[in-house]
């Protein structure tokens, strides 16, 4: 503790020394390393304070007494004053605000982030969806607690996963076709330095075209200045196993580039039916910096997994069976009837290979000037079956009779079982770039995105066996899907999109009175033209739409002080329909339509406002926003069965009008305590009648699908440098499934927690660390959110009197209780 004497009178300006203000914390326990890196700070805050005691000390008027030597010799020096201040920067592991669940801001929009300090805690096969459900606007709907499945799905604001922009530095991940994005390929959750959800809208030079709900923006850890690694192996519930090791390469050959490689495998039980999920994931990343600010990396994620499916089930089948029975598929063939065996689990494994690749790069080409340019390219490949069944003879392709009669393996009275496959074969490549050139109070920017996507599926079909056996997931090889007495392969489906984008941004950030006022001003023209062709014989061949959006911005942030601010933006986005939107779609067994594709597609368009207040006080981090969006032609994802298999629609919800308020507060550690809260109130209205068939069903006013009123969150965090720990606990409020409001998912609640110990360094050995997860402690059974809305689930009478038929929607089951033991090191 430091003990100053009575303040004297200050020094005049031009003597008195400059000392940089440092915030004294309580000392938290330190490694030795961090002790020393403290060192030069301690000297320097020494010596600038006996230099100010110094100058501060009065002159005298009296004159100079001379001493003799004895005198001089009696005379004591000055006892020497120490002084130790201890602080440690908020991004310091294990000092995080809010536990890692809140950053400071200081733009002109909400941003809320999740960073490693509260990464590192939770289970490492955690998806980029589950590390954000905690914060404000996000609801994450999920079937299995490890987050190996692809049935999930995230809304932020009420705005569903295929309206949210997904972005890895400045590389686009977002699926070409459906612009949904599958977390579980996105990137090792050890990898992640940093997710950002900005929930009202992308940044201007963002490369996405659906996120009017939002940008979730991904930052991997840059590699280690030094050689050296880590790894982790985990294992608990639902015999779920997974293998992580990391390698950085440090410093190569003195050339300044460093780079990391990573590889994992995990693989888990169906936690309430049939079938295993497999996965391996290789993250990269190199870099080399140099000169003033000069960075170039180059990275990428590649991905390959094979998963079983969790049915969706609809209101009635959950009340009748829950998460067992006809809930779940079935874990043995059985061959003596077809619409039993079309349920056999080995005929709905999903199979997905991904590969993203970036390299982002920042020039400073002079002292105003600076470049900014990503080029990317993704590759992606899947296939989504289906049990299903087929006639043995009277098919069709397309609308075209055909006079084949096929021999299915156990086919009963001219009905047998195959495995309807959908692949997808989609490539895309791009680049954006910015041109910065910055004045005293200006920061300009000028930019060009350009997009190219190939996207190429088809519904091929395979035989199945006697035993329930089915060649190939992958439906790659063709001599194994069933084919034509013309060798063509019977298909319910064969479309080609190619799909360019072209957008042009300028825009100004303006820096005034000292930068208490921020101005950004943007402008974005997109120019996007779809060109396909359905390669089924029918009606339709080749089809084409074009888009062209303008898309203004506006944002104001306005400092109060050093700790208060305000902020206000107004934006637009704007989003093309599905792919799918535009084709026909045929049944084999009759030649007739599942549904039909239309040129003349709307896009949606929508404005969106928030007006916000920031606080960043020596303890209390927080913010508070409200929010505002109307829409056009607001486009809703769903699910479609085809031919057995489930693929993904979209459906024109017409306008729709959302308002509500976001908050989340955060604390400083106050030893080693760190909490931190979130909520959202939500008022989301339909703002038409919406057509069904001939008629209308009266839906204006009524709520949103996907929209729960009320959301809330807390977590409370423990980190002391050995013991960690996290409990955590999320409320979400009902939800409707229709249009019409006649059916809606009963609010949950669900909680986690996750404590461990980390060990000092011993040998070559870094921190090496044991920790427990423990995934919906309660072990809730509950449904997590809507598959798949529908207009009306009951029968309804529309405005012109007629009936219109209900249809049941469909709901994820939420993952039940999971446990899960870690061991991890560096090296």
């Amino acid at each position: 503790m430091a003990h100053r004497q009575p303040p004297a009178l200050p020094a005049p300006a031009s003597v008195r020394p400059y000392c940089p203000t440092i915030r004294e914390t309580p000392a938290s326990p330190v490694s030795r390393s961090r002790y020393r890196s403290l060192l030069p700070v301690l000297i320097g805050t020494t010596v600038c304070f006996s230099v100010a005691r110094a100058a501060d000390t009065p002159a005298t008027t009296k004159p100079p007494v001379q001493q003799t030597a004895a005198q001089a010799q009696a005379v004591k020096p000055p006892r020497a004053e120490h002084i130790i201040v201890h602080r440690i920067s908020d991004s310091a592991p294990g000092n995080q605000p809010g536990g890692g669940l809140i950053h400071l801001q200081d733009g002109v929009k909400s941003v809320s982030t999740v960073s490693q300090d509260f990464i590192s805690k939770q289970a490492p096969m955690a998806t980029a969806f589950q590390l954000a459900s905690m914060l404000p606007g996000a609801n994450v709907a999920s079937s299995d607690p490890m987050g190996f499945s692809p049935n999930t799905n995230i809304t932020v604001r009420g705005l569903d996963n295929s309206a949210i922009g997904y972005v890895l530095e400045g590389m686009p991940l977002n699926d070409v076709a459906y612009y949904s994005g599958t977390p579980s390929q996105f990137a090792d959750s050890e990898n992640y330095q940093e997710i950002a959800l900005a929930q009202g809208s992308a940044d201007l030079d963002s490369p996405v075209l659906n996120a009017a709900g939002g940008l979730m923006n991904l930052t991997f850890r840059d590699p280690a200045k030094k050689a050296g690694g880590d790894a982790s192996v985990s294992y608990g519930s639902y015999n779920t196993n997974r293998e992580f090791i990391r390698l950085d390469t440090g410093d190569i050959a003195h050339t300044g580039i460093r780079g990391f490689v990573s590889y994992s495998h995990g693989a888990t039980d169906n936690w309430r039916g049939p079938g295993r999920d497999e996965k391996q994931h290789v993250d990269f990343k190199f870099l080399k910096e140099w000169g003033q600010g000069n960075r170039a990396s180059l990275l990428g994620s590649f991905n390959t997994t094979i998963t079983s499916w969790y049915p969706e089930p609809t209101m009635n089948s959950w009340k009748s069976d829950g998460i067992k029975g006809q809930n779940n598929l079935l874990a043995h063939y059985d061959s003596s009837n077809p619409e039993n065996g079309a349920n056999y689990w080995r005929l709905r494994r999903d199979g997905e290979r991904t590969l993203y690749g970036g390299a982002p790069v920042h020039l400073t080409l002079t002292d105003r000037l600076s470049l900014d340019v990503t080029p990317y390219a993704q590759f992606a490949y899947g296939n989504w079956p289906g049990g299903s069944t087929m006639s043995t003879s009277g098919l069709y392709q397309g609308t075209q009779a055909l006079s084949d009669t096929l021999n299915l393996p156990g086919a009963q009275d001219g009905v047998g079982v195959v495995r309807a496959d959908y692949t997808q074969r989609s490539y895309r490549s791009g680049f954006t770039s910015a041109l910065h050139y910055k004045t005293r109070w200006n920061d300009f920017v000028l930019g060009y995105w350009y997009d190219y996507g190939d996207d190429n599926e088809q519904q091929p079909f395979t035989a199945v066996q006697t035993n329930g056996y089915a060649p190939d997931i992958w439906a790659e090889n063709g001599k194994d899907v069933i084919r034509l007495s013309n060798g063509e392969r019977l298909l319910g489906g064969s479309f080609h999109t190619i799909s360019q984008t072209n957008a042009l941004f300028v825009g100004d950030h303006m820096s005034l009175l000292h930068d208490h006022l921020a101005i950004d001003l943007g402008f974005k023209a997109v120019m996007m033209s779809r060109d396909g062709t359905n390669s089924l014989p029918g009606p339709q061949y080749h089809v084409a739409s074009n888009s062209m959006e303008p898309l203004p911005r506006l944002g104001v942030r306005w400092r109060i002080d050093g700790e208060n601010q305000l902020f206000f933006n107004a934006t637009t986005n704007f989003r093309a329909p599905d792919q799918t939107a535009l084709y026909n779609t045929y049944d084999p067994s009759s030649g007739e339509m599942y549904g039909t594709g239309s040129t003349d597609v709307r896009n949606e368009y929508s404005i969106s406002e928030e007006l916000g207040y920031r606080r960043t006080g020596r303890w209390i981090i927080g913010s508070l926003t409200l929010f505002n969006y109307n829409f056009t032609n607001r486009q809703i994802s769903t699910q479609a069965v085809q031919n057995g298999s489930i693929v993904s629609t979209t459906m024109n919800a017409g306008g729709q009008t959302s308002r509500g308020v976001d908050v989340e507060i955060g604390l400083r550690p106050w030893h080693h305590f760190s909490p931190y809260v979130s909520g959202e109130y939500l008022h989301a209205t339909i703002d038409n009648d919406l057509m069904s068939g001939g008629d209308l069903l009266r839906t204006r006013g009524k709520i949103a699908v996907r929209s729960p009123t009320l959301q809330a969150a807390a977590g409370l965090s423990y980190d002391d440098g050995h013991i960690f720990g996290v409990a955590t606990v999320h409320y979400t409020g009902h939800q409707y499934a229709t249009f019409m409001n006649d059916e809606r998912v009963s609010d949950h609640t669900t909680g986690d927690l996750a404590i461990g110990y980390r060990f000092s360094d011993h040998v070559h050995l870094h921190q090496p660390t044991l920790r427990m997860n423990f995934i919906n402690i309660t072990n809730e059974h509950y449904l997590s959110g809507v598959a798949s809305p529908t207009l009306n689930a009951k029968d309804t009478t529309g405005v012109y009197g007629t009936t219109i038929a209900g249809s049941a929607p469909s709901y994820y089951i939420g993952g039940g209780f999971a446990a899960l033991f870690t061991a991890s090191t560096g090296f």
